[in-house]
C-alpha cells in the first residue's frame, strides 16, 4: 500500500512510498482510513521541530476515521465493518506513576501513531483493539477524523482548565484547535471572544456561527482595552492561547485578569521568548496539556453524540494523499481551516 513516509531526521525528507501492509495480530484490527485530518504536530514532523519521541522510518498522521477490515483473533467488541476512530497512544508502560493514575499521555515510554509506529497518511492502519471507539451514528467519517483534536481541546479546556459558568474566555487564534476550543467553552457556560489576525476573516466568520460572542482582529483594535472593557476594566477570566504564536502568547498574558487562568493549547515548535514575570505579578494560574487520556476520549465523543460540539463545519478543503505536499503548504500559508487528506 501507499503511505506517506518520514524517512529521515531533518527538515523535511517526507516522501509518498510503498509501505508493507500488515496482518494484525491477535488483538489488534485493521482499518480502512477514510479520513485523516492534517495537524501541526504533523508539520512539526517534517520539519523535524517535535519533542515528542520519533522514530523513522514511519508513517506519520495520527487523525482519523476508517472502517474496520480486518480483526484479530481475539478481537470480541468489534467487527468487520465497524466506523471506528483510534486513540493514537497505542503502547504505554501501564507501571509509572502517570500510567496508573490515568495519564498515560504523560507516559515517557508511551508509543504513538505516527510518531513511532505507522500512522494514518496510508491507505490501512493497524492498531490495538484497546485504541478503538465506535464513532455516534450521527458522526460521518469527516466529522469523526476530528475526534482526536476535539479529546485533546477537552483535556486541555476541561481537565486541565475548568471554566466556570459566566467566565470571560478569550481564545487567541481561530484555526482548528482555536474553533473547537470555542464550542467547549461554550459548552462549559463561558463568554467568549476570539482573537485572530487580518486574513482570518473566514475564521472568525466561522468562530461567529460556532456561537463566538465576540471576534477581534487583533491588528485592527486595541484587543486588551477592548476586552477590559467588557470586564470592568479587569481583563479575561480565563485565556486559553491556541495560535502557537510568540504574539498570542505575549497578548494573551496582557489580557488575563490577575488571579486568571492561562493555557498555552498551541505547540510553537521552538522556544520562544515571553515576559514571564508577569505569572507572578497577577498570581497567574498557568497550565499546558498534551495530548488526552481516556477520559479526554470519553467526553470527545459524548459532546459529538449529542450535537453539544460540530466537527465537520471546520473542514474546509479535502485531498487526494498524493496532494499532500498542497495541503501541508496551505496548512503553512493558515489558509482555510481544517485539512483532510483522502487516502
Amino acid at each position: 500500500m501507499t503511505g506517506l513516509v518520514k524517512y529521515a531526521r531533518g527538515d523535511g525528507y517526507t516522501r509518498l512510498q510503498e509501505v508493507e501492509q500488515t496482518h494484525p495480530s491477535p488483538d489488534e484490527v485493521v482499518i480502512a482510513v477514510k479520513a485523516a485530518g492534517v495537524c501541526g504536530s504533523d508539520l512539526h514532523i517534517y520539519h523535524d521541530e517535535m519533542k515528542t519521541p520519533l522514530e523513522v522510518p514511519v508513517v506519520i498522521g495520527h487523525e482519523f476515521s476508517g472502517e474496520i477490515i480486518e480483526v484479530g483473533s481475539a478481537v470480541e467488541d468489534f467487527k468487520i465493518g465497524d466506523r471506528v476512530t483510534a486513540v493514537p497512544n497505542i503502547w504505554t508502560c501501564g507501571k509509572c506513576r502517570y500510567c496508573r493514575s490515568g495519564y498515560i499521555n504523560l507516559c515517557s515510554t508511551r508509543r504513538v501513531l505516527g510518531y513511532s509506529s505507522n500512522g494514518a497518511f496510508a491507505e490501512n492502519c493497524t492498531v490495538p483493539v484497546r485504541c478503538l471507539y465506535k464513532l455516534p451514528e450521527n458522526v460521518d467519517f469527516l466529522a469523526g477524523a476530528l475526534t482526536e483534536p476535539l479529546a485533546c481541546c477537552t483535556n486541555g479546556v476541561i481537565e486541565q482548565t475548568g471554566i466556570s459558568v459566566g467566565d470571560f474566555v478569550v481564545i487567541t487564534g481561530p484555526g482548528a484547535i482555536g474553533l473547537l476550543t470555542l464550542q467547549l467553552a461554550k459548552a462549559e457556560g463561558g463568554i467568549v471572544a476570539i482573537c485572530g489576525i487580518s486574513g482570518d476573516e473566514e475564521r472568525l466568520q466561522l468562530a461567529k456561527e460556532l456561537g463566538a460572542d465576540y471576534t477581534i482582529r487583533v491588528d485592527k483594535v486595541a484587543a486588551t482595552e477592548m476586552i477590559k472593557g467588557f470586564t470592568d476594566g479587569y481583563g479575561a477570566d480565563v485565556v486559553l492561547e491556541c495560535s502557537g504564536a510568540a504574539a498570542g502568547a505575549s497578548l494573551a498574558l496582557d489580557i488575563v485578569r490577575k488571579r486568571g487562568k492561562y493555557t498555552q493549547m498551541g505547540l510553537f515548535g521552538h522556544p520562544i521568548e515571553i515576559d514571564f514575570e508577569l505569572i507572578a505579578y497577577k498570581e497567574l494560574q498557568v497550565t499546558g496539556f498534551v495530548s488526552q487520556k481516556r477520559s479526554s476520549w470519553e467526553r470527545a465523543i459524548k459532546l459529538m453524540a449529542y450535537g453539544k460540539v460540530s466537527t465537520k463545519p471546520l473542514i474546509s478543503h479535502q485531498f487526494p494523499l498524493d496532494d499532500w505536499k498542497h495541503a501541508f503548504e496551505m496548512f503553512q500559508q493558515r489558509t482555510g481551516v481544517k485539512l483532510i487528506l483522502i487516502p
